[in-house]
């Protein structure tokens, strides 16, 4: 761990650490971390939040009036509404990209959301390349979740009042298994590939393949660790979603900034910090 991080943290154990990617190739090295340092994350997360409280409030405030409008859009159309809420979710990582730069520029003792959007210059190469494979993945997905739907009502789509008192119901268990299932197939292509892969080519100027190949390693090396992760920010989602999207407000940039100290602690440091 760099010296800034283990300052930070105010945390005299160290974690369990092993290094399972030479330092000397061209790939930084991977730390194994005890399973439930992410709550650690949170906390760093809550810290940066009340550092830049105005970054963060206008990142949640963007995440829950999208939602709403996704909302407002296409109340009548659930087969629509639930795959592009989902597709959203699904692009997160990306949209948090200004929440990775903050946490930055806090650790380096910088501030300012102007000064976060021109530091970012020269990553937007490697960071569209990755945005590019988020929007296929989610392309693909909102196919498959109209699929799943049009197998499950081949008698024409349901109202939303249809839907929903089917789902609390529990009379269509099986969508709800094959929708659920086919989800988390998505989620975890997403989540494995980008959860720290675009803070790392934020902060490293990381082509996108590298980093997408850094997460996946850095994932079966944590796997306790980035299951407990995982299951946090479906934890957050959920309350967002059941707040009516205000819990996004203060949920998203929490979970934005705890993401960079998930690859500030993962992935060694950069030698050349910008």
């Amino acid at each position: 761990m760099s010296d800034s991080t283990s300052g930070r943290d105010g945390d005299s154990a160290a974690p369990d650490i092993r290094m399972v990617i030479d330092q000397k190739s061209a790939f930084p090295p991977v730390a194994r971390l005890g399973a439930f340092r992410a709550f650690h994350w949170l906390y760093l997360g809550w810290q940066d939040f009340r550092a830049e409280p105005m970054a963060g409030l206008f990142y949640g405030v963007c995440f829950a009036v999208m939602g709403g409008i996704l909302k407002l859009t296409l109340a009548n159309a659930p087969q629509y509404l639930s795959a592009l809420t989902c597709g959203f979710l699904l692009v997160g990582p990306l949209l948090a990209l200004g929440l990775y730069d903050v946490s930055r520029r806090i650790e380096n003792l910088r501030s300012g959301m102007l000064g976060s959007a021109f530091s970012m210059r020269g990553r937007w190469s490697n960071i569209g390349t990755f945005a590019v494979v988020l929007a296929v993945i989610m392309m693909v997905w909102a196919r498959a979740s109209l699929v799943i739907f049009a197998l499950f009502y081949n008698k024409g789509m349901p109202t939303m009042e249809g839907f929903l008192a089917k789902l609390f119901s529990l009379e269509n268990l099986e969508f709800l298994v094959v929708y659920a299932c086919i989800g988390f197939i998505f989620a975890s292509i997403v989540f494995a590939i980008s959860w720290v892969s675009i803070p790392l080519m934020l902060d490293r100027d990381t082509d996108a393949i590298t980093a997408m190949i850094i997460s996946i390693v850095a994932l079966f090396v944590n796997v306790p660790l980035t299951m407990i992760w995982g299951l946090t920010i479906v934890g957050f989602v959920v309350v967002g979603f059941m707040t009516w999207n205000l819990g996004f407000i203060i949920a998203m940039p929490i979970i934005g900034h705890a993401t960079w100290h998930a690859y500030r602690e993962v992935v060694g440091p950069a030698d050349q910090r910008s």
